[in-house]
């Protein structure tokens, strides 16, 4: 069991359409048994990405699934810049545009996803948990809503 497949497990991490300001807030994922997570976004159709800074990624954590509860992850606890995932041009179509890793102790993580006034696009990604305490891996992790 030297292999990813039987070492890892997917999550659904988000799937949204930007339209201005309003944040994208993906799914909660669940870190229990899992030593590490890697998030991976990707866009859609990128119509505008907006004035400044297009649109930008921040990964979040808590102990809790309620919503309020979520903070935003200290840049210590990520492997890799928020910063990096940020897309500003509108030729950026069905690219991947990067990942950024979790090293933070809380059981829950979640991206979220913000455009600038003008942004209109489609984003998604996807976690990767690893360094898992039970192999072999079940193969996805359950979906779980905020509260």
């Amino acid at each position: 069991m030297r292999d990813r497949k039987n070492n890892t497990k997917l999550a659904f991490g988000l799937q949204a359409t930007l339209s201005g300001t309003t944040p994208a807030k993906g799914n909660i994922v669940d870190l229990t048994g899992a030593g590490s997570a890697t998030f991976h976004l990707q866009t859609g159709t990128v119509t505008d990405a907006g004035t400044a800074a297009g649109f930008a990624l921040e990964i979040q954590e808590s102990d809790t699934t309620a919503d309020s509860a979520f903070t935003a992850v200290a840049d210590a606890d990520l492997i890799g810049l928020e910063a990096d995932l940020t897309v500003t041009d509108d030729a950026s179509d069905n690219v991947p545009v990067g990942s950024i890793g979790y090293g933070g102790t809380k059981r829950y993580v979640r991206a979220v996803v913000t455009g600038t006034t003008g942004t209109n696009a489609v984003v998604a990604g996807m976690w990767t948990l690893g360094h898992l305490a039970l192999a072999p891996a079940s193969g996805v992790a359950a979906n779980i809503a905020a509260t």
